[in-house]
Formats: structure tokens, sequence, C-alpha cells
């Protein structure tokens, strides 16, 4: 199995080969295993706000009520995005920009291995999608 240094000393010409997909093949089972253990250790609390008798004291368990369900999607859809991730290193897309069809990057895969574009596709994107939201 390569080593993260050995990834990035590798030559252009062997982008994504069988030895980098392995390595992000590997990383991405794990990254899923830890979300599902760490899912399964933890459980959302009720909403329980008759409890408190204080204002105040409610509004502070609602609150916490309501960043754990948010914490709990944002895992449901990491682990989505990992399963996306090994799907196309399946077919063979992994690595590559969903828009473009350019490299996304070993740089960039090692940061945020779930990466569905270059970098400069993303940051369009995200630019595009604050002025429609601005608009």
């Amino acid at each position: 199995m390569l080593t993260e240094e050995e990834l990035l000393a590798a030559s252009e010409d062997d982008y994504m080969n069988e030895e980098q997909l392995s390595f992000f093949q590997q990383r991405l089972h794990e990254m899923r295993q830890s979300l599902i253990e760490a899912g399964e250790n933890e459980q959302i609390g009720n909403l329980d706000t008759e409890r408190a008798a204080d204002e105040s004291d409610r509004a502070t368990q609602e609150e916490q009520y309501w960043i754990q369900v948010h914490m709990k999607e944002r895992e449901s859809n990491l682990i989505r995005d990992i399963d996306k991730a090994l799907h196309r290193i399946r077919t063979g897309d992994y690595g590559f920009c969903e828009d473009t069809g350019e490299e996304i990057g070993i740089r960039r895969l090692l940061i945020r291995p779930t990466s569905l574009y270059t970098a400069e596709t993303q940051a369009r994107r995200e630019l595009q999608t604050r002025q429609y939201a601005a608009a």
C-alpha cells in the first residue's frame, strides 16, 4: 500500500493507476467505517422541552437537539458521498472532474477524497450558487 508521500511523489503519467486507486479505496472504506462506528455510539436525544422549567433551559435543549440532528444529516450525506466515490473507483471515473473530465489532483483528493470537481470547477460552481441565491 502506498503512503501519502509516495502518492504525492508519483509521476503525473501514473495518475489513478491501480496502486493509487487502492490507496483511495482503502481510505474511503476507513472513513466510512469510522463514521458508522461513531454513529452507532451517538444517539440523538429526545426533544423534551417540557422537562425544563426555565425557558432558557428549554431553548438550550432544543438547540442541542437540532445540532445533533444536523450532525447526523451531515454524517449521512458524507457516507452517501463516500459510497458514490467508491462506485466511481469501480467504474474508473474516480479522480476526474464530473464537469470537465480533467484530473482532480492527488493533493485535492488527499484533502477531500469524495471530491467530484477540480478546485477551479468547484469554486466556479460555488460562485454560481451564491449568485443565484442573491438574485
